[in-house]
């Protein structure tokens, strides 16, 4: 492997050959270097006036020579042969400046990011001499010797704080002390300690340690912001992750590339490192592009919202219906990422380079989600014609149907087991029931005195943004909404962002294909509001129906209300 890496333009020949054999070097892998190394590493520098680096492993090997400084050569984090915050990555760096300066913080950083064993920075004099024989002296004036430690409060901390990650710098040193270093026990220190510290943080091995990124544009309020990172942090927890920290930044637009601007991802996977963290969270979707090169750069899994709902969804699915329709949602969320990959991954594309006998492991594997995700679909449409079949049934029993939709976690669940005495799964989680639950709930009409009853339906739970994967895949649940008599429309009152909320069902709803019945709106959690929420409320919708289904106040005046609703509905069909 002779490849040189940076910024090649306008070297000569006879220079690329001396960089070239770098490369046939071999160090002690208890030094950091040695003089004539250095020597020649600096030389060569002095020659092309361009600062240069040298990736040496442990075996003394070097592995990498680059034109430029560590910042601007740094290997990705995925390219390192171990990775990770319990220990270093195994590789050390032999750089050159030409000014006589400490190594500047973007240099350390650099450092920090890749988690190199050691960085050595050697200023150059600007001039030397070539012995006889090849060997080179008098071309490094002073030396620097810097290298990671860990982080002296990271244990029992989770907020995010630059602070945590330290370093040490030596002061200017000559090159025969720097030498004298013994390099392997100074490694073998520094990792026994990040191990220790590692296991202290791992209280449960299972669980995501994550970190949660979030970027506001000039199209979101601050207050639309600060509801969605809560949000994404309860998706995440209820996910069975950990939330260590929240990294926040402001731009115009998102960065076509990596989201958040190249800073901004190396202050993420600092943070990531100092927090021990092992994925990152974006509150917003990705593109696959985007994914891929934050994953690259940060050296930790990254996720999406889209995918984090998923995963609850996949938790949560209990029913054959609910599993398959997860799976298909899923499927369809995986595909466009496969070929996202690039045609550089598919043989099939045709032209140059593209044609030859059988196909790649993408295709292969795309063709196989293909055929799955077809299956889905044909199983999904079985799904709603009986679901469709058993709708007909109850239209021909002339009961009226009223689907209870909501945000998640609104207590839509509570509330039809308070009604009808059912036994739903409730918890306060977001998306605790997945799957439509009917009940019939018994009415007397209070101006005739007639018994009757009614069937409500629960639905799942809606959220600000629905994808729509999960939209597609669980259409054949959705359209419990749209062809029940009613809606009753859920509202948690307690919660800080109650009417952006309403808002985003209303959005939803408005955005299915076919339009729902009348709508009764429902404020739930009465008794954990103050009387100035509960005043505005009442001021915004005055044919708005309050109660607490847990605390079971306001039902008798629901019940009359739904009775009204369901005549109006019927009457206007």
């Amino acid at each position: 492997m002779d490849t040189i890496y940076g910024n090649l333009q306008g070297l000569k020949p006879s220079q690329l050959k001396q960089l070239k054999r770098l490369y046939h070097q071999r160090l002690p892998s208890d030094n950091l270097t040695t003089p004539e190394f250095a020597q020649r590493v600096a030389a060569i520098s002095t020659d092309i006036q361009q600062p240069l680096c040298t990736y040496i492993n442990r075996r003394g090997q070097v592995i990498r020579v680059a034109i430029g400084t560590p910042t601007q050569t740094k290997i990705p984090p995925l390219e390192l042969p171990r990775y990770g915050a319990e220990r270093l990555c195994g590789i050390r760096c032999i750089a050159t400046q030409l000014k006589s300066e400490t190594p500047r913080e973007s240099t350390l950083t650099a450092m920090a990011i890749q988690r190199l064993d050691a960085l050595v920075v050697l200023t150059i004099t600007g001039s030397g001499m070539i012995r006889r024989g090849g060997g080179a002296t008098g071309y490094i004036k002073e030396t620097y010797l810097a290298h990671l430690l860990p982080p002296s409060n990271s244990q029992g901390n989770n907020k995010v704080d630059s602070k945590l990650l330290n370093w040490s710098v030596s002061s200017p040193m000559s090159l025969d002390i720097l030498t004298k270093q013994d390099f392997q026990e100074l490694v073998e220190e520094l990792e026994a300690e990040f191990r220790r510290q590692f296991v202290a943080q791992q209280v449960d091995v299972d669980q995501d340690r994550v970190l949660i990124i979030g970027l506001m544009t000039e199209h979101i309020s601050p207050e639309r912001f600060e509801d969605g990172l809560a949000e994404i942090g309860r998706l995440v927890e209820t996910a069975g992750g950990e939330v260590l920290g929240v990294i926040q930044q402001k731009r115009t637009h998102p960065h076509p590339q990596t989201v958040v601007g190249s800073g901004k991802v190396e202050e993420i996977a600092l943070t990531t490192q100092t927090l021990a963290a092992n994925l990152v969270v974006f509150d917003r979707d990705l593109s696959p592009a985007q994914a891929r090169n934050l994953e690259s750069q940060i050296g930790v899994r990254v996720v999406d919202r889209t995918e984090v709902i998923l995963d609850i969804f996949a938790q949560r699915a209990q029913s054959r219906a609910g599993k398959l329709q997860v799976e298909l949602a899923q499927l369809e969320y995986m595909l466009p990422r496969l070929t996202g990959r690039g045609q550089a991954m598919s043989r099939l594309g045709g032209g140059i380079g593209t044609r030859g006998p059988g196909e790649t492991k993408l295709e292969t594997e795309r063709r196989s989600i293909q055929r799955r995700i077809a299956r889905l679909q044909q199983e999904v449409n079985q799904l709603q014609a009986h679901r469709s079949r058993l709708r007909q049934r109850r239209q021909q029993q002339d009961v009226p149907t009223v689907a209870v939709v909501g945000y998640t976690n609104a207590g839509k669940s509570t509330l039809l087991n308070t009604l009808t005495n059912a036994e739903v799964y409730t918890a306060d989680q977001l998306f605790a029931t997945l799957d439509p639950t009917t009940r019939r709930l018994p009415i007397v009409d209070s101006v005739t005195g007639k018994s009757s009853g009614m069937l409500l339906i629960d639905t799942v739970g809606f959220i600000h943004e629905l994808p729509p994967p999960l939209v597609d895949s669980f259409r054949a649940t959705l359209e419990e909404v749209t062809e029940a008599d009613a809606l009753l429309h859920l509202v948690d009152l307690s919660h800080s962002a109650w009417a952006s909320h309403i808002r985003s069902v209303m959005g939803i709803l408005r955005d299915m294909p076919i339009t729902p019945g009348p709508i009764l709106v429902v404020f739930n959690k009465i008794d954990q509001v103050d009387s100035d929420t509960l005043a505005l409320a009442k001021e915004e919708f005055p044919q708005g129906v309050f109660i607490s289904a847990s605390k079971r106040l306001g039902l008798e005046t629901l019940r009359q209300k739904l009775v009204e609703l369901v005549h109006y509905a019927i009457a206007t069909q």
